[in-house]
């Protein structure tokens, strides 16, 4: 019977250390893992944008140089007069604005033109387009574009099969502009080739990734495709040889330039992983004839992944190394009680009927039958105490009433007090209300008065779209305060479901949110996270009042500092809870203001903040049952510090 108490035990202790435990783990990990991944997709993502924008870019600076040119009194003038001074002219300012040709096209010669550039212009305007030159175009054009375009094809690993042997046509940025001199009128055409054009992609390569490589977070490079092949680009077959005439894997090959579909993804790219954007680019016959590439080297990335899984598994082998043998000895000590009553009834039996177990240091069944025996041993005196006992207990129930009075009179000063704020609240949301409701119907007047002169301007709003976005920015900063006046003057529409929530999940959540703040400025995060259990209140409002304490101490630091976030387990009036302090190291709130920054409307950066924030977020931790407080720093700075009831606390 000892032998299968003994494992039943073991088996209760170990089962949810050695089954549950991996599992919770390996979890959380894998949510972890799919989450970080996600972040390094919409990284490549945003780095994609960013280069499509700056190519987008070199077609409308093409597109405005040319037709300034078109447009200036000097070429009408030397047009008009016709003979050699034309080509001068255009040779000259073909270099000056770094163009590969430049010629003029009489309106005949461009009606029979192939491209749809040229035609597009034939009746006014200007158009830039990305167009493929054959080997006769290029030649056409320049004699010397041909042989530049030339790239030998190098066999590349998962690349579709292919006779060819080398690429001999030109990615050009073709731009064509009207030219509208009465008597010679026709189309001014001009171009760049992109192929071995090691600037636009180092361009490119810089503007995306040198941030990143400065600090060395991630290594990325950047490519130009001619269908797909590499005529552009900065990555590396060796050291200092450059991937030219390689070629995209058939994977990405079907999905972007088959199927017009943009990859965000992982790929092979010539000889490592890479996490990588492909967009494909389409030329003025509206058809796929290549691909813009950004990407950022995977194995730092993997390798943090792997460290984080490794980091876990030596964590659960060190709780299971130190929790086995602390069970074990447990389990040990639940059965000498066991021993001692054997001994007892042995004693007993001898004819010692003064023998006694007495206490055994547990209040499970084991020491309840030894309590039983020492009853049947001792019926006296067990009478005796109990008759003790029930007087003592009787002095503890006098003096729990008499302390539960002591604490409904100071629940009801509490209340009282809160009833006058109430009151007052009351009439100062009242008033809120009011004015956004009032504020609400002019801005939506100003926001559909805008939209109708956007409409109504048609193509010349874009001439305006400073202004435009100036007053858009503008009604949206009205509609953010008037939201906040709402949800001061309304808090209970606001309000969401509390749930039971983790505080180290969500702030490391909200720092993710804030990282781009963080990372404009030289500041250290310290995050000092004990165990503590969850607590209960609605996980967005919870994530609402840690961006604003955030948000707040990286604006008090101006721009350096130390940013400290600490939780810890911690008992208020009798209840479980967690306390989250968040520290910076600024200059820190003068004493005069201290017991005001809770106050709504009060705001030390007028003309930047609705004075509601903290206002709001005090309002959001009392309706869930917590505090949140303001205080000095030891050594400086300012420490909020918003305590919460736990989850299990909240529900009791």
């Amino acid at each position: 019977m000892l032998k299968s108490v003994r494992l039943r035990l073991l088996v209760l202790a170990l089962l949810p250390l050695i089954v549950l435990l991996p599992l919770m783990l390996g979890v959380g990990i894998n949510r972890w893992a799919a989450r970080y991944d996600a972040l390094l997709i919409a990284n490549v993502a945003s780095d994609l944008r960013i280069a499509e924008q700056y190519l987008r870019r070199i077609l409308d600076s093409s597109e405005t140089e040319v037709e300034g040119l078109a447009k200036s009194v000097e070429f009408n003038a030397i047009l008009s007069a016709g003979g050699p001074p034309v080509d001068t002219l255009l040779e000259r300012a073909r270099i000056d604005l770094g163009l590969d040709f430049l010629h003029y096209l009489p309106k005949t010669a461009a009606h029979t033109s192939p491209w749809p550039v040229v035609q597009n212009v034939l009746n006014g305007g200007a158009s830039s387009h990305i167009d493929i030159f054959s080997e006769l175009d290029l030649a056409q054009n320049a004699p010397a574009l041909a042989e530049q375009a030339k790239i030998p094809l190098i066999a590349t690993q998962a690349a579709v099969p292919t006779d060819r042997l080398v690429e001999d046509r030109g990615m050009v940025v073709h731009t064509a502009t009207h030219v509208a001199l009465p008597g010679h009128e026709g189309v001014l055409v001009g171009g760049t080739l992109l192929n071995r054009n090691l600037h636009f992609i180092d361009t490119i390569n810089d503007l995306v990734y040198r941030e990143s490589n400065a600090d060395g977070a991630r290594q990325g490079t950047a490519t130009l495709f001619l269908e797909d092949v590499r005529i552009s680009t900065n990555v590396r077959l060796f050291e200092d040889v450059r991937a030219l005439g390689t070629r995209v894997s058939a994977e990405v090959r079907g999905a972007v330039l088959d199927q017009g579909r943009t990859w965000l993804d992982r790929a092979f790219v010539v000889n490592d992983w890479y996490i990588s954007g492909y967009l494909p680019i389409l030329d003025s016959h509206d058809k796929r004839v290549g691909m813009l590439y950004v990407g950022f080297l995977e194995a730092p990335f993997k390798a943090a992944t792997r460290s984080a899984y490794w980091s876990v598994l030596a964590a659960f082998l060190a709780i299971v190394a130190l929790t086995v043998p602390l069970f074990l000895r447990i389990a040990r000590g639940i059965f000498a009680p066991l021993e001692r009553m054997t001994k007892t009834m042995r004693e007993v039996e001898e004819g010692n009927l003064e023998a006694r177990i007495g206490p055994v240091g547990t209040r499970d069944e084991i020491g309840e039958v030894a309590s039983h025996l020492d009853t049947l041993l001792d019926q006296v005196r067990d009478r005796d105490q109990a008759l003790r006992n029930w007087a003592e207990e009787l002095n503890t129930r006098v003096e729990q009433r008499t302390e539960e009075l002591r604490d409904a009179n100071k629940k009801l000063e509490t209340t009282f007090q809160q009833l006058v704020v109430s009151e007052k609240l009351a009439s100062i949301g009242e008033i809120t209300a009011g004015v956004a409701h009032e504020i609400n119907n002019p801005v939506a007047v100003i926001q559909g008065n805008v939209d109708v002169m956007r409409a109504a301007l048609g193509d010349k709003a874009a001439d305006l779209n400073t202004e435009f976005s100036l007053i858009d920015r503008q009604v949206q900063r009205i509609n953010a305060i008037v939201g906040k006046l709402l949800q001061f003057a309304r808090p209970s529409e606001f309000s969401g479901t509390a749930d039971s929530v983790a505080l180290d999940e969500v702030i490391e959540d909200c720092l993710v949110l804030v990282g781009y703040g963080i990372s404009q400025t030289d500041t250290t995060v310290i995050r000092d996270f004990q165990d503590a259990p969850n607590v209960m209140m609605d996980h967005g409002e919870l994530q609402q009042v840690v961006i604003n304490l955030l948000v707040n101490a990286l604006q008090a630091m101006d721009g350096s500092g130390v940013l400290t976030l600490r939780i810890k387990p911690q008992s208020r009036n009798d209840r479980q809870g967690v306390s989250v302090e968040i520290k910076d190291s600024g200059a820190g709130i003068s004493d005069d203001i201290l017991d005001k920054v809770f106050d709504p409307f009060f705001t030390t950066k007028p003309g930047e903040g609705s004075g509601l924030g903290l206002s709001i977020s005090q309002t959001l931790v009392q309706r869930a049952g917590g505090q949140i407080i303001a205080r000095h720093g030891s050594d400086g700075g300012t420490v909020f510090t918003v305590w919460l009831p736990s989850a299990d606390a909240a529900q009791a």
